[in-house]
């Protein structure tokens, strides 16, 4: 590589990873926790456990669970009723009528006997913090996409970090960490062994890091172009468009729509149900949505479109492949994909970026020399080699005459 092109890739390492150092250092210290949120929801008392029961006990009418929930809560409608996909309950969304942004309610209800568990939202106090933190930075969409941006210096810095090391290492076996050298020298070799060693890690957790910081966008383009074309054909059959027309007053079973929903999906499970009056759903019709039974298909979900009033089929559709990728970067960003024996793995590598991005910091306020000496060194080669290439190139004419 010619020393000009290797100096650029060079500064494109420093200057990416300086910038975003500090907050990606954020990031791992509240992705951490976050790793193991469910576990450490249940050990600060906020999570939802149903209680023990046979293996062969029923479930109670989701109606049942929603009459409930409207009787607890007057003056509200039912927004969603979401399956917990490791516990059997259910979580009813209720807000305001007159101002369905205001008044919300989270109820968690025991599917098997219809009992109410919780009335409270799932995450608040600590767990609450690290999720902002971690997220938005309190700052709404624009510190989420100011998140992303940071994580997308740092997939550049990951990129040019692989150029730069092969140059500079290239003398020295893979993994050499020089503890006779200096303070400053160590942690330089250091540096690079844990950057090429979670090298693939890193890559992966940082770009769909970028892609999660997408998701309020991408849902809304969802709804405004795949989701609104598929209620759009009944809004117009009704004379009305879904914003004008009110939301019937009477529904048909939810039970019932469940069920016709997996019949139409007999391969998948419900994963949430959104009721007629919310923008997944419009105004005349509950949107069944359906999700696979692995660990990574489960994130994949399929809307049924269930006529809210007379209980009818309406439609289907498949998730489009930009909204496919978002549900898919979830599991692969924080390793809930594996159980616990993976969950370890994410945090042991996250806590080694945590030492490499802390490294990076001491190396760059300790203004250490050894860099700059190594491109003045492969300066000098190279502008040596360029003066000996004519004489090499001439004694090799002379031995081609002769």
């Amino acid at each position: 590589m010619h020393i000009r092109t290797f100096r650029i890739w060079y500064l494109i390492h420093k200057w990416t990873s300086l910038i975003c150092t500090v907050f990606l250092l954020l990031l791992c210290l509240t992705g951490l926790p976050l790793i193991f949120g469910h576990e450490i929801d249940h050990w600060l008392g906020n999570g939802v456990e149903a209680p023990e029961l046979p293996a062969d006990a029923g479930r109670v009418p989701v109606d049942r669970i929603v009459a409930d929930a409207l009787e607890r809560r007057p003056g509200t409608a039912v927004r969603f009723v979401t399956a917990d996909d490791e516990e059997p309950v259910w979580f009813v969304s209720l807000s305001s009528r007159e101002a369905p942004r205001q008044g919300g309610a989270l109820l968690t209800y025991d599917a098997r006997t219809g009992d109410l568990l919780r009335d409270t939202p799932l995450r608040s106090g600590f767990m609450l913090i690290m999720v902002k933190l971690h997220t938005d930075l309190f700052a709404g969409l624009a510190g989420t996409l100011f998140l992303g941006f940071m994580g997308l210096l740092f997939v550049i810095s990951i990129v040019s970090g692989i150029v730069v090391y092969g140059p500079l290492m290239k003398k020295l076996p893979f993994g050499t960490v020089r503890r006779e050298r200096s303070t400053r020298l160590k942690w330089l070799d250091l540096h690079n062994v844990l950057g090429m060693a979670t090298l693939s890690w890193a890559f992966v957790v940082g770009l769909t890091g970028v892609l999660l910081t997408l998701a309020k966008p991408t849902y809304s383009f969802w709804q405004a172009t795949e989701l609104k074309a598929m209620v759009a054909p009944f809004a117009a059959r009704d004379g009305a468009s879904p914003a004008a027309a009110a939301p019937p007053e009477k529904l048909a079973s939810l039970d019932a729509a469940i069920a016709l929903a997996k019949a139409e999906e007999p391969d998948m499970t419900t994963a949430f149900v959104a009721f007629p009056g919310t923008p997944l759903a419009g105004n005349h019709h509950y949107a069944v949505f359906m999700r696979g039974d692995a660990h990574i298909t489960s994130r994949l979900i399929k809307p049924v479109l269930i006529d809210a009033q007379t209980g009818a089929f309406a439609a289907k559709r498949e998730m489009p492949w930009y909204v496919a990728a978002l549900r898919i970067s979830g599991p692969l960003h924080f390793g809930d994909y594996g159980a616990m024996p993976l969950k370890i793995l994410w945090a042991i590598l996250d806590v080694i970026t945590i030492v490499l991005l802390g490294s990076g910091i001491y190396l760059w306020v300790g203004r250490t020399r050894t860099t700059n000496a190594r491109l003045r060194k492969m300066e000098d080669e190279q502008r040596t080699a360029e003066r000996a290439a004519p004489a090499v190139a001439a004694v090799s004419q002379t031995g081609a005459s002769r």
